[in-house]
């Protein structure tokens, strides 16, 4: 069994007794979803970590998502407690990486493709090559606005 599920798992029991209603709600809902992508497919199979850091990654962008659409439809309290969602499965993901360190890699990746003159038809060959590198570190559409941005 992974290392990041049994953490899951024990601070649930530490939620539950410390009576953090957000706290033990969400790891429940991340707990089901990891057992959901488990199950997916033809055969249950156990995920690695990096499996489950996708998934959470997965459930952090439907909660920055959620609350957008809350504010948007003047629903503050439900927003609210979707951010408070997306805090508490933050503390699960890997440090994210700062715009300059998205740059960085994406700039690395446009020399290494030799993309450069290319323009927007490399960005499927850079994003090939970026992805792996920020997968469960930064959202996907920071990285993709980047490779826009360097390849215009």
């Amino acid at each position: 069994m992974s290392a990041l599920k049994d953490r899951l798992r024990a601070d649930l029991t530490t939620a539950i007794k410390g009576r953090d209603e957000v706290r033990s709600s969400t790891i429940r809902m991340l707990l089901t979803a990891i057992t959901n992508a488990e199950v997916a497919g033809k055969e249950h199979r156990e995920l690695t970590d990096d499996d489950i850091v996708g998934v959470l990654s997965t459930e952090a962008k439907k909660r920055r998502e959620a609350a957008v659409a809350f504010d948007d439809g003047n629903r503050p309290e439900m927003a609210a407690k979707e951010r408070a969602e997306g805090v508490v499965i933050s503390d699960y993901l890997p440090a994210q990486l700062s715009e300059s360190e998205i740059a960085d890699i994406v700039s690395a990746a446009v020399a290494q493709t030799g993309a450069a003159g290319e323009g927007m038809r490399a960005m499927g060959k850079v994003m090939g090559v970026v992805s792996p590198q920020v997968k469960g570190k930064a959202d996907g559409s920071l990285v993709a606005a980047e490779v826009r941005r360097q390849l215009a």
